[in-house]
């Protein structure tokens, strides 16, 4: 065995020097990624899954770019636009993979995470006998491993800020609704309160519909709950902040190094463009939150 293995090694090895000799000065990346590809279907001494080994390869090379650079197969997009648009049955988190360890970005509300105690920051190190942390681990394993049928039941170990050693929770999991607002209502006879957990495609409307029934009940100043909200699509936050700013306001905007200057403004008439704004936001309001919260923020729309 060890001898087949060193024979294949060395005709690989040879091949590859002849390879780069060959080869002019020049070559885009691409065609040597292709090569290299080649070669291993041809000499490596197992078959390969060629796409599996190109996702492996996409998913490295982005790593090199920074820890918020990710790939995204075109499953897990199915995958995520159907928990964006509906009801799934899991553990109820919304999550990061950040170098190399899972965490916890917001639990949501009312869901069995939330309700046994998770919290955001918490770094999930287990799942199950597992460990899931330093492995490589993808978000579509994490997602494998914590959805399943409602009223099972998934251990986790937790480690969190602070905390000495692992914590152990057992998640029974459950429907999770998803609704960007968890609640709405009136602190006291002229002050409103919003809660926003997320930026999602229902967002913007749920946000109106909450200003108005407000409104109706003699609302004359609003509290917009931005804590714990890691984020979710621009044009949520693009259309929810048009709600609090008058005509034609720079909101936010995109340059990349070989793109154009892309602005987005407000352009309608807003629902709460004239009364009293307080954001509230924490360590965990990030993303779609940071851009809405810096919005009313630079325009001294509210505190």
């Amino acid at each position: 065995m060890h001898i087949k293995i060193l024979i294949v090694t060395i005709i690989f090895f040879i091949s590859a020097v002849t390879w780069s000799q060959e080869v002019p000065n020049g070559i885009p990346p691409s065609h040597k990624f292709s090569e290299v590809i080649s070669y291993i279907n041809q000499m490596y001494v197992d078959e390969v899954d060629d796409e599996e080994l190109t996702n492996t390869a996409i998913v490295a090379l982005l790593e090199e770019l920074d820890p918020h650079s990710t790939y995204i197969s075109k499953e897990e997009v199915k995958d995520a636009n159907e928990r964006i648009n509906g009801n799934f049955v899991g553990v109820g988190i919304r999550f990061q993979i950040l170098r190399d360890t899972l965490i916890v970005v917001a639990t949501i509300p009312g869901g069995p995470s939330e309700k046994i105690g998770l919290l955001a920051g918490d770094k999930i190190l287990l799942i199950g006998d597992e460990n899931v942390a330093g492995i490589g681990l993808k978000n579509s394993q994490v997602r494998k491993k914590l959805l399943g049928d409602k009223g099972t039941k998934v251990k986790v170990g937790i480690k969190r800020k602070g905390g000495k050693g692992l914590i152990e929770f057992i998640i029974t999991r459950d429907v999770i609704p998803v609704n960007s607002v968890d609640t709405y209502y009136m602190v006291n006879p002229e002050t409103g309160y919003i809660k926003l957990n997320t930026f999602s495609r229902s967002s913007h409307q749920e946000v109106k519909d909450g200003i108005r029934k407000l409104k109706k009940q003699g609302m004359k100043n609003l509290i917009f709950d931005l804590q714990g909200n890691g984020g979710g699509l621009l044009y949520a936050a693009k259309y929810i902040a048009d709600e609090f700013l008058s005509d034609d306001k720079l909101i936010v905007y995109s340059k990349g190094r070989a793109q154009p200057r892309i602005d987005l403004n407000s352009e309608r008439k807003g629902l709460w463009e004239k009364g009293k704004l307080i954001l509230l936001t924490d360590e965990y309001s990030a993303s779609a939150s940071e851009i809405l919260s810096g919005a009313i923020q630079d325009w001294d729309r509210g505190l």
